[in-house]
């Protein structure tokens, strides 16, 4: 055992291990703290609205990648975006309880590197290779993201009380829709240069490389009126006296699995919606048109956002994770039944439904589960199950069905449907899982806001 000169009574040290959110904060969030992080979540979300929005099309229709290939933007980027959290910056942020920092370090390095993307993807003759290009450059941008990412995830559980997080987190939801509607609705317009030149004239001469790569610059300003994060010293040296280690939770790694299943499902059409609504044989919309049907998401998460809070209060956060799914599953159903453009805006507002009430659940239930202590690593396994989920279900699992069928000789709008089948099955698995981990729970006598110990 470590000596000390000022050893803390064992109930004492009992109790905080117990329950480590039950330690004084060394943060009071005011208005100024809430106005930082509320400016960067509406820029951060300018920015991926304006740009994702329209990538798949670029990349699918414009340089002739296939249906899979597209997917690889999400899924090689995303792959070392958690590999870097988890082995790297989740430690550092842990040992040197960094947060607003490698937030910050993350946005800044990334901008230079998304222009540079825009640069190297011009290079090639091919197209074929250029879309290679840019999938290889976003996956080495996503390194540095990966730091800004951790540090979001850990600075908002420093802050703010485990009772004020869901709304936290649909507060945020619905500011950073503002961004993206407006973002959504520029790089709509950008995508074609207002009509005046060609589809993918935006990626094509950087206009949407040199934007989101201003943006990332401008939303580090306010996070400078944030304080830094961290947990208390006290906290920390009880985490040294374990040895540095905190066993894993196991009710922790049964809420990871079922988020799993949860998002790989509801996010591993995500690339493919724009592609399908854009087939000839299809819908047919227009990169504007296109672009008032995501903003229809971006609205019920604007609205829901502000009625997260009450949710939150009436309903614990499993329950409120479940009416997600549910909602999730009917805008999944929505687009494989639709034949009418008003069905399809429907659907999307539900997407956009399940998204916030998802997004405040899950992160607030993963809150209560991790330690202060193990927040940097800990948040990155929860943040794995997210980010992960935008490319991988879609290049080994949605992706690949689409193409088999269309070589199989089925249209592509039947192709294309069947993977919003599989998405829903994928959604209730996760939700079978919830249930299960519910169950286990009430039978074990556990809290419903359960503590810290594994």
């Amino acid at each position: 055992m470590i000596a000390h000169t000022a050893k803390k009574p064992k109930s004492q040290l009992q109790a905080t291990r117990r329950h480590p959110a039950d330690t004084p904060m060394a943060y009071k969030p005011d208005r100024k703290t809430f106005l930082g992080i509320s400016s960067f979540q509406v820029l951060a979300m300018f920015r991926r609205g304006l740009f994702y929005s329209f990538l798949s099309i670029y990349l699918r229709f414009f340089l002739g990648l296939s249906v899979t290939e597209t997917t690889f933007f999400a899924t090689f980027p995303m792959i070392l975006n958690v590999l870097f959290q988890t082995f790297v910056w989740g430690k550092v942020s842990d040992r040197f309880q960094l947060r607003r920092t490698l937030i910050v370090a993350g946005e800044l390095s990334a901008a230079l590197s998304t222009f540079l993307v825009w640069y190297v993807h011009t290079l090639p003759e091919s197209d074929y290779l250029a879309g290679y290009a840019i999938i290889i450059g976003l996956s080495i941008v996503e390194i540095f993201w990966s730091m800004s990412n951790i540090g979001w995830s850990a600075i908002l559980s420093d802050l703010y009380p485990e009772d004020q997080r869901a709304g936290l987190q649909g507060r945020l939801s619905s500011i950073g829709a503002i961004g993206r509607i407006i973002g959504v609705s520029i790089g709509g317009l950008a995508y074609d240069g207002l009509t005046q030149y060609y589809e993918g004239w935006g990626f094509d001469q950087g206009l949407l490389f040199f934007i989101a790569s201003g943006i990332m610059i401008v939303s580090t300003i306010p996070m400078f009126f944030v304080p830094e994060g961290g947990v208390k010293s006290e906290v920390v040296e009880i985490h040294q006296e374990r040895g540095g280690k905190t066993p894993f939770p196991r009710k922790l790694l049964v809420f990871l699995l079922a988020m799993v299943f949860i998002n790989f499902g509801r996010n591993s059409v995500i690339l493919m919606t724009s592609q399908y609504l854009s087939l000839d044989e299809g819908f047919n919309v227009s990169s504007s048109l296109l672009s008032h049907i995501v903003n229809t998401s971006s609205a019920a998460i604007f609205i829901v956002g502000l009625f997260i809070r009450r949710l939150s209060e009436r309903f614990e956060d499993q329950i409120l994770l479940l009416l997600g799914n549910a909602a999730a599953i009917i805008y999944l159903s929505g687009f494989i039944l639709a034949t009418t453009l008003p069905a399809i805006f429907i659907s999307n507002f539900l997407a956009g439904v399940a998204n916030v009430v998802i997004t405040a659940s899950s992160y607030s239930y993963a809150s209560r589960l991790i330690s202060p202590e193990q927040r940097g690593r800990h948040f990155s396994f929860f943040n794995a199950t997210l980010f992960l989920s935008w490319g991988i279900p879609g290049t080994f699992i949605t992706g690949p069905i689409v193409d088999y069928l269309i070589r199989s000789g089925a249209s592509q709008t039947f192709s294309y449907k069947m993977s919003f089948l599989t998405a829903v099955i994928l959604v209730l698995i996760g939700s079978l899982i919830t249930l299960v981990g519910r169950r286990i729970r009430e039978k074990t006598g556990l809290p419903k806001t359960p503590n810290f110990q594994p």
